[in-house]
């Protein structure tokens, strides 16, 4: 295990214009308190823990299984990547009103090829080394089974099957806090809280898309999606039969739709840059997904072309508002009505955008800067 932290030497072999040591020590994205880099020969296991901050408490985030095969340096990558999420889960988290700070994890990998039992559980002793600095749960690529294997060997797990005394499958009140802020969007744009009659775009309809696409047609709206995975179009498609429910071939097609009024990221980051937001119809973005700003300044391109952006890490919180009321005994209904406030968070922080006159990510960051004590 390699350790890189605020009071320790940079390892050797990593240059000094290296990325990662650029954003963990000299850029304005950095500010992380602890990065762990972990390796089991045995098992395949490389993976990244980051802790960006545990001044309101334990680092909570989830576990994200990826392969990073788009680039060129997978394990730079990854790192880069686990830093970017444990920042967010920190003002995620102080947003939520949760008393935990933000942490990442990241398993390297592609999960069909290399997610054993042994790799698994030697990720959990890596966890567990932490001492409970961080507790991890599901994300991308990881799911409640995992979860339960990961705990054999580390108490500091969430996200848990409810046979093993955990909520399950939190991608359900993910959905349902976006579907809150999709609420608030609506009621600032158009005056009520409804998307009915409004045309909302999904991107993925994996794990939580297809709780949100449920939700919206409830609501009445009417809904186009769009998902890398085949089956998973078709799954959501054949699960609301007669509904007011297309599909199209990629997102691309889907942010050009005319009409659209709502478009919701729900697969990977980065979905709001430089090529997609000048082309992009819609009148509001809400989604699900981590990390959608592709970079600084894109917040500031949605504002000037009139689009409103409701913040990611304000959102998307659901999930994680589930898995830290695991911690204490999971109560469905208590859990519900915490992640029903995310409307309330998202109304405050338009509000706040309005009287500062800056886009809802700066608001929202002074929000939860205030709560950390930054």
């Amino acid at each position: 295990m390699i350790e890189v932290s605020p009071s320790a030497s940079v390892p050797a072999g990593l240059p000094a214009g290296d990325p990662v040591v650029s954003t963990l020590f000299r850029s304005e994205q950095g500010g992380h308190e602890q990065v762990v880099l972990c390796q089991d020969r045995p098992s395949g296991l490389k993976a990244v823990i980051a802790l960006h901050s545990t001044a309101l408490g334990p680092a909570l985030g989830g576990t994200r299984f990826h392969a990073y095969t788009g680039s060129a340096d997978p394990e730079q990558a990854a790192v880069l990547d686990a830093l970017n999420l444990a920042r967010g889960m920190s003002y995620k988290n102080a947003l939520a009103g949760l008393d935990h700070g933000g942490g990442k994890a990241v398993i390297i990998g592609d999960p069909e090829q290399i997610k054993t039992e042994a790799l698994l559980r030697a990720y959990g002793r890596f966890v567990a080394s932490l001492g409970g600095r961080y507790v991890t749960a599901c994300d991308v690529g990881t799911y409640v089974q995992d979860m339960d294997v990961v705990a054999q060997e580390c108490r500091w797990t969430t996200g848990r099957s409810p046979e093993n005394g955990g909520a399950g499958d939190s991608s359900v009140l993910t959905a349902f806090g976006v579907f809150q802020g999709m609420r608030a969007s609506a009621q600032r744009l158009w005056g009520a809280p409804t998307l009915r009659g409004r045309l909302v775009g999904v991107a993925g309809v994996g794990k939580v898309g297809k709780h949100l696409v449920a939700h919206l047609l409830e609501d009445g709206a009417r809904v186009v999606v769009t998902d890398v995975r085949e089956a998973s179009v078709r799954a959501v498609l054949d699960a609301h039969p007669g509904a007011h429910l297309t599909a199209v071939a990629d997102t691309e097609t889907l942010i050009r739709t005319e009409g659209l009024d709502l478009y919701a990221p729900c697969a990977l980051g980065g979905a709001l840059n430089d090529e997609s937001v000048p082309v992009l119809t819609a009148k509001a973005v809400c989604g699900a997904a981590n990390n959608q700003l592709a970079h600084p300044g894109v917040e500031k391109d949605l504002a000037e072309r009139g689009i409103l952006y409701a913040p990611d890490y304000v959102v998307n919180a659901g999930g994680v508002i589930q898995v830290a009321d695991e911690l204490h005994g999971f109560d469905f209904a208590r859990a519900k009505a915490k992640a029903e406030k995310i409307f309330d968070t998202t109304v405050a922080i338009f509000e706040r955008a309005e009287a500062d006159g800056v886009p809802p990510v700066a608001a929202a960051d002074r929000l939860a800067e205030q709560r950390m004590g930054r």
